[in-house]
């Protein structure tokens, strides 16, 4: 069954009608929070009538209502779900995050094809929101080597943690190691109390989150006690030769140049590595070179190397964050 059995347009308005009502239903939101959501983001007016939903505003917004509205409907059909972040994934990219191509087991480059991107991890789907992201998981996939650079909340470490536990899954790596350098960000990590184990997991606790959203809570454990998932400081990684393992190093922004260099040339057979930062949050003392800043400016253009830049449009956090972000770079 379509999505749609027909619209109609008027000077001022469309009327786009849904045949299946229980779906609908679903469509709209419990209060119709999804037709809000739309309505905030495109400015236009949506209305309930029966099983028909009439949109008001100019011409170009109610066509891109249009199409939104489409587009998650064909979602709820193939029996998924409808969530504010898909909402706010089709509106951001349209067609490109649109349900019509479902995602298929086996070669995960298989989804780049027809434009639509999945991550599958064990506990849910993950689906790029912009433009920007959607690059990105593209290069985690066909690249040894990805940089994931911009600001805070536009999905960097967690996007790359999906991937990481895709190829997991798929057995495509041995083992998943992250880690961060354990910078202190105007706190001083001595005086905290506890053992070195207990004042360093604070800073490794994006890790984790980012973890339990896609790894049930004892398959995690159990792949923990068979150092299958590794979550540690950078300093703990000299030394090492990490093969047949995914590796993200988080905050990059944090290390030094030594330590980056040190952090690269651990690459070993059969690995992929991904390194996320932010240029504008350094907590480095003054005068130390950023490694993030400097890997940068030494590997760009090396092929099999990628770097994917991230700005503030691409902030899917709450919306503020995005606004705040923009306030602060236009004070620099």
């Amino acid at each position: 069954m379509p999505p749609l059995d027909h619209t109609q347009s008027h000077p001022t308005e469309t009327s786009v009608e849904f045949p299946d009502n229980r779906l609908l239903i679903d469509l709209c939101g419990v209060g119709d929070a999804h037709l809000v959501q739309i309505e905030s983001h495109l400015g236009v007016q949506i209305f309930r009538r029966g099983n028909h939903l009439t949109l008001i505003g100019d011409p170009d917004t109610r066509d891109r209502a249009a199409e939104v509205l489409t587009a998650l409907y064909g979602r709820l059909e193939a029996g998924r779900d409808v969530e504010p972040a898909d909402i706010d994934a089709e509106i951001r990219m349209g067609g490109a995050a649109s349900s019509d191509e479902e995602a298929r087991d086996g070669d995960q480059m298989e989804l780049f094809q027809g434009g639509k991107i999945e991550i599958r991890t064990k506990k849910k789907l993950v689906e790029p929101r912009t433009d920007a992201q959607k690059a990105y998981v593209a290069s985690l996939f066909q690249h040894e080597l990805a940089f994931g650079i911009g600001p805070a909340g536009t999905g960097k470490t967690y996007l790359a943690v999906a991937v990481g536990v895709n190829l997991f899954i798929q057995g495509e790596v041995d083992r998943i190691i992250l880690c961060r350098p354990a910078v202190e960000a105007g706190e001083r990590l001595g005086f905290l109390p506890g053992t070195q184990e207990e004042k360093v997991d604070p800073y490794m606790q994006p890790l984790y989150d980012a973890l339990n959203d896609f790894l049930p809570a004892k398959m995690q454990q159990k792949l923990k006690e068979e150092k299958k998932i590794e979550i540690a400081p950078l300093a703990f990684m000299r030394g090492r030769t990490l093969a047949n393992a995914f590796v993200v190093l988080d905050e990059a922004q944090n290390a030094t140049a030594m330590q980056m260099k040190m952090f690269l040339t651990r690459l070993g057979e059969g690995s992929r590595m991904v390194i996320t930062g932010d240029r504008s949050q350094v907590d480095l003392p003054r005068g130390q070179v950023s490694g993030l800043a400097d890997a940068e400016r030494l590997l760009t253009g090396i092929e099999k190397i990628s770097f994917n830049y991230f700005t503030s449009r691409d902030v899917v956090r709450h919306p503020l964050v995005a606004k705040i972000i923009e306030a602060y770079e236009a004070d620099e």
